[in-house]
């Protein structure tokens, strides 16, 4: 049973920063795609950030570039969102995610991505 487990969520002012961890269990492969999606009440859920398996590319969307950056930490099956200069539009509901392919094809999609954690909350204040 893989199982996906984040962290890191919190509460912090505007310009402020938080790193969000994604701990990944059950997982017969360290080298998969994973990604972070986040969701604010009352709209959609939206891709945030991606990194392939060998953690060589990474994707964002434009909302966030310049601002977060994403990693991986292959031996402690664990991905990373090092998130800086917060706004408060970045308010919302954070779910790691993981594929079963090592490329990040399509990594906008949820329909990318097999797995799914719980979510950490992200409340920025103005």
């Amino acid at each position: 049973q893989v199982q996906l487990a984040e962290s890191g969520g919190g509460s912090v002012q505007a310009g402020g920063s938080l790193r969000l961890s994604c701990a990944a269990s059950g997982y017969t492969s360290r080298s998969n795609c994973m990604g972070w999606f986040r969701q604010a009440p009352g709209k959609e859920r939206e891709v945030v950030a991606s990194i392939n398996g060998g953690g060589s590319r990474q994707y964002y969307a434009d909302s966030v570039k310049g601002r977060f950056a994403i990693s991986r930490d292959t031996a402690k099956n664990t991905a990373y969102l090092q998130m800086n200069s917060l706004k408060p539009e970045d308010t919302a509901m954070y779910y790691c995610a993981a594929a079963t392919t090592e490329t990040c094809y399509y990594w906008f999609s949820e329909s990318r991505y097999t797995y799914w954690g719980q979510g950490t909350q992200v409340t920025v204040s103005s």
